[in-house]
This record gives C-alpha cells, structure tokens and sequence, in this order.
C-alpha cells in the first residue's frame, strides 16, 4: 500500500489539525492528493472543538501545481470537477484555514492556498498563476483572485503568469503575514488568536465573513470550469500548450 501524498496530525490539545502536502519536492496536485485532502477533511474536520486548519507542506516548495499531465485531453475534465469540488470546500469551510507557504506555489498550488483564509509565506516563496504559458487559463484563480485581491491586480497575475515574491503578495493583501518560519507564525497566530475563543463563534464569524462570497464563487467557478472544458479545451493552441511542455518543448502558437 503506497504512502498517503497528505500527512493529517492534531496538535494544540487536538484544536488544530495540519494537513501537510507530503510528496516533495514537486508536491503536485493530482487527482491522489486532491483525494487524499478530500479524506482528510472527511476524517477530521467534523469535531466541533477544531479551532483551525493548517494547510502546509513538506520539502522546500509548496507546490509546483497541478497535474499537467492529468489536464490532457480526455482526462481534464475528471481532474477539474475534482479539484474545484475541493477548493469550493476549503472557501466555504466553517473552520479556519491557515496556509504556510515556502518557495514555489505556483498554478493549482494558488488556487489551493487561496481558497484558505490566511496566508503565511517565508520571504523566498514565489506566487503565480503561469497557466497562460501552456495555453490555457486558471479556472479557480479566474474566481478567487478578483475576490481577494481586486480586479485589475488579479489580471495582471492571470494575463502575464507572472510570479510574485511574498512581500508584494503581502502589499497586494493576498498574504497576511511574511515570516522566515510561515508555519510558526501561522502557529503563533492560532495561539494568540482562535485557540482563546469558542470554535462555535469562530463558525458563526466566518459564514458572516464570507456570506455572498460563497455564493458568487460557485456559480462564477461552475460557468468558468464549462467555459475551460467546452471551448478553451477545443481550441488548437491550448492543445499545443500542454503537449509542448509535456515534451518539454517551445509551443508553436496559431493563435486558433
């Protein structure tokens, strides 16, 4: 039986479960991580006395994105009705999610951690959406980052793919705090700031925070995600765009 690609653990009395990405150094987002965070929560994520969530990684990198291989033809579709089943869990989740983040968090990476709550990066992490680079789009960063970091900043990020260091995350209010050890600092703010308070009122707090923005997410992401599959995915270039990186060569764009 192979190794789980999630490592789940409670800490702090049990109050805060970690679920760490545990297929370094890549930490690829497959359809096997994207199950095994799915059973993960299904596991753990009912106890009424869980006062958060913290979302981590193992080996220097948080993740280099989803499958490429797993948004092919023919297997695109299964892989995202998978993943944005997940990232619509994790932005409607009623407990709080804290994201630690070293180095690459790049493409489905981003759109991972952004779907979470509050974001801790070390000063080396690098964030981006360079989907635009194979061809395609970021269905779930499309919806999230327009939410969390306004319009013309978010396509900025989605048009050029561009990466960002996590001071200017910081500036842009996509990261909460930048801190040399993110998983302390996102410890210490456990400690400080949900561990002393009722997990109950913690569920209340998020719904209201979040209210509205649930629900433009999942109609946006379902209309963008039909948008991916059934005219993106039929044109010639972004075909062109994954087989070229898949055979790690320069695309060759007909702009059709």
């Amino acid at each position: 039986m192979s190794e789980s690609p999630v490592r789940a653990a409670r800490e702090r009395d049990g109050r805060l479960l970690r679920l760490a990405l545990a297929r370094p150094k890549a930490n690829v987002l497959d359809e096997a991580m994207i199950a095994a965070l799915g059973a993960a929560l299904d596991r753990e994520a009912g106890d009424p006395r869980l006062g958060a969530i913290l979302l981590s990684h193992e080996g220097p990198h948080f993740s280099f994105g989803a499958s490429v291989e797993e948004h092919m033809p023919g297997r695109f579709a299964a892989m995202l009705r998978g993943f944005h089943a997940l990232i619509l869990r994790l932005a409607t989740s009623p407990i709080p999610v804290l994201v630690a983040i070293r180095g690459q968090c790049l493409g489905g990476g981003l759109e991972l951690a952004a779907a979470g709550h509050l974001l801790f990066a070390a000063p080396d992490a690098k964030l981006g959406q360079p989907e635009i680079q194979l061809g395609v789009f970021a269905p779930a960063a499309s919806c999230l980052l327009p939410e969390r970091i306004g319009p013309a900043a978010a396509e900025d990020l989605l048009l050029s793919g561009r990466s960002i260091g996590a001071a200017e995350a910081a500036t842009l209010g996509l990261v909460t705090a930048v801190a040399e050890d993110p998983e302390a600092a996102a410890r210490d703010y456990f400690e400080r700031h949900l561990a002393p308070k009722s997990a109950r009122a913690l569920r209340f707090a998020l719904r209201a925070a979040r209210m509205g923005l649930v629900e433009r997410l999942a109609a946006k992401l379902a209309a963008v995600e039909a948008l991916y599959r059934d005219e993106l995915m039929q044109s010639r270039d972004a075909v062109e765009g994954l087989e070229a990186f898949v055979a790690k060569r320069q695309p060759a764009w007909e702009h059709r």
